[in-house]
């Protein structure tokens, strides 16, 4: 790399713990950018390279270096993941990761850790690698975003650095936006999801990452190149997904949901209900899980509520997150983030990682759900949507508000990230504690009408454009130029007081003084025209009803008479349904004037008889009461319904998402125990192997006839053959005694020294030395190697050579006389 980049580089080597590590000044020959062995609490530094030191591990935060101990023995250490995930956390978009030669499979979760963030991640080719293991399986991850020789990577980054807009740069969104379209309109072909109504920043920042790796400058270049690529359209896919997340993320609202929101959520439940909360954009779970914990926690503090259960329905757009959650498994480095307790509690630790337990598992239902395209979970509890509405535009956001309002029941909560509000839509919900983002449900109307959700679906995108959103109207929900429509027909045609009804009958729009036709009905607000008709006018009024719905011309009734509070009043009433313009149709307005009493035979042929006698008037009420009735009980029927349908369509969704999660785990377990069948079936032939390796090392030494004793670093024995038992004392127990307490009968002293010596210098000692028995015997002293060269104790080769003395003795006394 130049030395001038601006970047800091960290390096990571896996090292033995035991030996001085001289990383450091081998890398000084090969760069002028100064190399520091990494110390504690060390500042970053740019154009400058830090390396870790032996028996460590190395983590990122800000831009301080943090030292520490490793928590897990020599052989299950992973100082790759570690660094790469705290470099995840600290440094988001600017963080870049390499994977280059080594064994076994750190840096893979590293990876994927600074993918999710938004970072950059490299690896060599593995044909280029001494040690190829480390790069495939960063590759096998499917997480690489450059994948070249070591000796191309320094290009491919710097090529990569200078396209890509530094943090908190905007992009040139307005005069980018046309060549957008083509990208999303790829995208939608091949994915389905419709990215039309993201921020375009979003948008934009995310493709030219995906250029910069490929080294293209034009967009136009790059949509050519997406359709002759389908794979690029799925990483460019996968690279919209942000999916930035952790447990216990903004700590005190997890603390207001467990102190006092959820409580109060409990103590409005019968005891036994089940609480239902949708996680929307849970990523890879974390916060779906996050929130099962706390509920539990709330649960222990409230002795009434401990039949209660909460289910959780966790979505999310990415199937590999979705994957990785109901894995549950996440990295050791999320005790920064949980306590001890919760650890504890709530987790099952392994070796490099810990694993959600069973009762927290089982809370949560994972499915792969789009929530701009696909219908929403009903009946909640609880809504959460945190720093997902922050990469939509407005209109979706103000889209996707209403359509979190009908998922909740009556006083349910809505939870927002920190950065995210309700707008103007003050009148679906209630802010509880606004900096924390934590909202109730209000029970109004939701926005659109009853037939909301059958024109939200296919998807919120497809609407030409966005309908205009009303102040909150007590009175009524309905758009604005309905009042303007409304206005100009009565100024066309009358001029007396009126009503607009829609197909319910229920009064929209008041204009004039009705209070002389129409009073409120006592009891629960009712805007409905038959319950406020005063007496004399319900009966008629219902009756013209029905015939105007089938007529193109205004119904004129005449001659209708009135109870009021000043007595009898004649009207007539004009009645008339509308088929245009668009904002009335389907709508009735109803007309009232009031005229003077008429002489008999003076009625008009189109009214209707009018009652005259008191039983005619009674029997009529009674009719109204009787439609009044079936009424009520339509509309309780339809509610029901409509429960009913919500009901069996989050069933079938809960079933679905519990079939894909026993499919899964199945093929998880299939693949686990065909893995532990290979290992297992490794470590047999090994075993073997050792045995038999054992047992011809046993026969040669005891083959050779030569008294043979191997001590290690301390002077214990470690190892002897059978024809030392016959100089020193021992037997199989005495493995691991020291030198000094076996009895001998060599006449050598000087035996402890001469060994200590030799594991000093590594000069052999060789001695002829005589026994008690008046043997002789040659003594060598040697150090012992392994094969990595480490010096691990000594070994002493002891021959007889009795008879060569003797003959030695023999010769002498022959040349001397």
């Amino acid at each position: 790399m130049p030395t001038d980049t601006g970047m800091a580089f960290v390096v990571v080597q896996h090292l033995d713990p035991t030996r001085k590590a001289l990383l450091a000044e081998l890398l000084q020959r090969f760069t002028a950018m100064p190399v520091n062995e990494a110390r504690n609490d060390m500042p970053v530094k740019p154009d400058c390279v830090y390396v870790i030191p032996p028996n460590s591990e190395l983590r990122v935060e800000g831009n301080i270096l943090k030292v520490e101990e490793p928590g897990e023995p020599r052989g299950q250490r992973l100082p790759v993941n570690v660094l790469f995930s705290s470099l995840a956390s600290a440094h988001n978009e600017q963080a870049i990761a390499v994977v280059l030669s080594g064994m076994g499979s750190d840096g893979t979760l590293g990876l994927q850790a600074i993918k999710a963030t938004g970072g950059l991640a490299v690896a060599q080719e593995p044909g280029n690698a001494q040690f190829d293991a480390m790069p495939k399986s960063a590759v096998a991850s499917g997480c690489v975003d450059i994948l070249a020789p070591a000796e191309e990577l320094p290009g491919r980054i710097l090529a990569y650095v200078s396209q890509v807009p530094q943090a908190g740069a905007v992009p040139e969104a307005v005069s980018q936006q046309p060549f957008l379209e083509p990208i999303v309109r790829l995208l939608q072909h091949h994915t389905r999801h419709d990215f039309s109504l993201y921020k375009p920043s979003t948008l934009q920042r995310r493709i030219e990452r995906r250029m910069a790796v490929h080294g293209l400058t034009e967009l136009s270049a790059y949509t050519e190149y997406l359709k002759a690529n389908k794979q690029e359209v799925l990483l460019l896919f996968r690279e919209l997904l942000i999916g930035v997340t952790e447990f216990f993320r903004d700590s005190e609202v997890w603390d207001f949901l467990a102190e006092s929101a959820l409580p109060r959520l409990m103590s409005e439940r019968q005891s036994g209900e089940k609480l239902r909360a949708w996680v929307a954009g849970c990523s890879t779970g974390e916060e779906a899980y996050t929130l099962a914990m706390v509920f539990l926690e709330a649960r222990d503090q409230a002795p009434e509520s401990q039949q209660l259960s909460l289910q959780i329905f966790a979505s999310d757009l990415s199937p590999e997150a979705i994957a990785t959650a109901r894995r549950g498994r996440y990295p050791r480095t999320i005790e920064k983030s949980i306590s001890s307790e919760r650890l504890v509690r709530f987790f099952t630790r392994h070796d490099d990682h810990y694993r959600v337990h069973p009762s927290i598992r089982d809370m949560v239902l994972f499915a792969q759900h789009d929530v701009i395209l696909d219908p929403p979970f009903t009946r909640m509890d609880l809504v959460t949507c945190r720093n997902l509405l922050i990469y939509f535009g407005p209109m979706l956001q103000r889209r996707l508000l209403p359509l979190f309002h009908y998922s909740l029941r009556p006083d349910g909560l809505l939870l927002l990230g920190k950065s995210e509000t309700i707008g103007k839509l003050t009148n679906l919900f209630q802010p509880i504690k606004p900096k924390l983002r934590i909202y109730r449900r209000k029970e109004h109307k939701t926005v659109g009408g009853t037939d909301f959700l059958l024109k939200s679906f296919p998807p919120l995108s497809t609407f030409p454009q966005e309908r205009t959103l009303k102040a909150p109207d007590p009175s009524s929900q309905i758009p604005d130029n309905l009042q303007a429509e409304a206005d100009r027909v009565l100024l066309q045609n009358y001029s007396p007081a009126a009503v607009v009804l829609n197909n319910n009958a229920d009064i929209v729009y008041i204009s004039g003084r009705t209070g002389k036709y129409l009073e409120p009905a006592a009891g629960k607000a009712n805007w409905n025209i038959h319950a406020m008709a005063r007496q004399g006018l319900r009966g008629t009024l219902y009756t013209a009803l029905q015939q105007a719905e089938t007529l193109r011309e205004p119904l004129e009734i005449k001659d209708v008479q009135v109870q009021t509070g000043n007595g009898i009043q004649n009207i007539s009433l004009s009645i008339q349904t509308f088929h245009e313009p668009a904002p009335l149709k389907d709508m009735t307005m109803v007309v009232f004037r009031d005229t003077p009493a008429s002489t008999p035979g003076n009625s008009s042929k189109q009214r209707p008889s009018t009652p005259s006698s008191r039983d005619h008037e009674q029997q009529i009420e009674q009719y109204q009461q009787e439609i009044r009735r079936l009424q009520e009980e339509g509309r309780l029927t339809r509610e029901e319904l409509q429960a009913t349908n919500e009901e069996l369509q989050s069933a079938n969704e809960e079933l679905q998402s519990a079939n894909e999660e026993l499919t899964t785990s199945k093929e998880e377990m299939q693949s686990m125990n065909e893995e532990l069948q290979t290992i297992n079936a490794e470590l047999q032939t090994k075993l073997d192997d050792l045995a038999l390796a054992q047992s011809d090392m046993q026969n040669v030494l005891n083959s050779i006839e030569i008294a043979i004793l191997f001590l290690d670093q301390d002077l214990n024995v470690r190892r002897y053959t059978s024809q030392a038992t016959a100089i020193f004392s021992l037997r199989e127990s005495d493995l691991g005694r020291p030198l000094t307490d076996l009895s001998t009968t060599l006449d050598y002293p000087e035996l402890q020294n001469d060994a200590k010596k030799v594991l000093s210098t590594l000069d052999e000692s060789e001695k002829q030395i005589i026994t008690t028995d008046k043997r002789w015997f040659s003594v060598r002293i040697m150090a012992y190697r392994r094969l990595d060269d480490v010096i691990d104790g000594v070994v002493i080769t002891l021959v007889d050579i009795t008879e060569t003395k003797g003959l030695e003795s023999h010769l002498r006394q022959q040349s001397e006389s």
